[in-house]
């Protein structure tokens, strides 16, 4: 048996019931496993829990998790972690570019999550076994500070927060071009690619809204580095509505529409500053992760 299945729909699968998709293309699954992977929610479409009946249309991406039983478990790592500050209820760490969050489509191994499993024991009952103390995440390729939960308490009002849109974030972004106004919000409902099941757009199936909020902070000749407040949080949300703006990020090779690379190392987002009140306390809190060192060295060049 496979340890996962990560899998894009394609024509002669649309209008398959998942379950059948399941039987077919999971291995030597029986019937009885594969009911109970989907009772305990091991089974998702486009990222949300799927139905056995729910009938496959074109482009819609099934991911199956890993159980300990099926051989795959998020274990303790060893890390390197810049952790900016902890107490008793919150962990922030600043995560480098290149690292995954968490665990997914089979892959356990150097994740944020088993990082802070090693660091912070305490954190495993936390929230699903794969998502120890994750209340959010970036990009693989974004940097930037995250909070992470570090009591039952802090886990479900962090939860809270986010859900009810009371943490305010903000990045910073390189983007090409220049901006016709300073300040400016984009408000593009966004929704998961037709053709691509890893691509999310403005035209895509089953949008939902979006709010983006931006502010030019300095002109380059060829760039315009932005604060960037994302209201919502959507899936790759300020690289999607950016790019349908016509200012795509610079280094974003998925949605930089086939921009020359100009020397940028890696995608050009950072996630500078986290600002909420504290899930126990409730005193008003802001943390803030510099910009990597690669990102000012593509400034001092600019």
């Amino acid at each position: 048996m496979p340890p996962s299945l990560d899998r894009i729909a394609g024509p002669k699968e649309c209008g398959r019931r998942l379950d059948v998709f399941l039987a077919a293309n999971a291995g030597n699954l029986t019937r009885s496993q594969i009911k109970k992977l989907f009772s305990r929610g091991g089974v998702r479409v486009n990222g949300r829990g799927g139905k056995p009946g729910y009938k496959l249309r074109l482009g819609d991406r099934v991911e199956r998790e890993w159980t300990e039983e099926e051989g795959g478990r998020l274990k303790p790592e060893s890390l390197p972690l810049d952790i900016l500050f902890a107490d008793r209820h919150l962990i922030i760490v600043n995560k480098p570019s290149g690292v995954t969050v968490h665990p997914g489509s089979g892959r356990w191994a150097g994740t944020l999550a088993g990082g802070l499993l090693d660091r912070f024991p305490e954190v495993e009952d936390l929230g699903p076994q794969e998502r120890p103390g994750i209340v959010h995440r970036l990009d693989k390729d974004t940097s930037g500070v995250m909070v992470v939960a570090r009591s039952p308490e802090a886990y479900s009002r962090l939860q809270r927060l986010f859900k009810n849109r009371e943490v305010r974030k903000t990045y910073l972004g390189l983007a090409w071009g220049k901006f016709a106004q300073k300040e400016g919000r984009i408000a593009w409902a966004i929704g998961r690619h037709t053709k691509d099941g890893q691509r999310f757009t403005v035209r895509g199936r089953k949008p939902r809204e979006a709010l983006t909020l931006f502010r030019v902070l300095k002109e380059y000749e060829d760039f315009s580095l932005l604060e960037i407040r994302p209201v919502t949080g959507r899936t790759h949300q300020i690289r999607v509505h950016l790019a349908a703006a016509g200012h795509p990020l610079a280094g974003d090779s998925r949605y930089g529409h086939r921009r020359p690379k100009a020397r940028i190392p890696r995608l050009f987002l950072h996630a500078y500053r986290l600002a909420f009140n504290h899930p126990v306390s409730g005193e008003p809190v802001e943390f803030t992760a510099p910009l990597p060192s690669e990102l000012e060295e593509v400034l001092n060049r600019l």
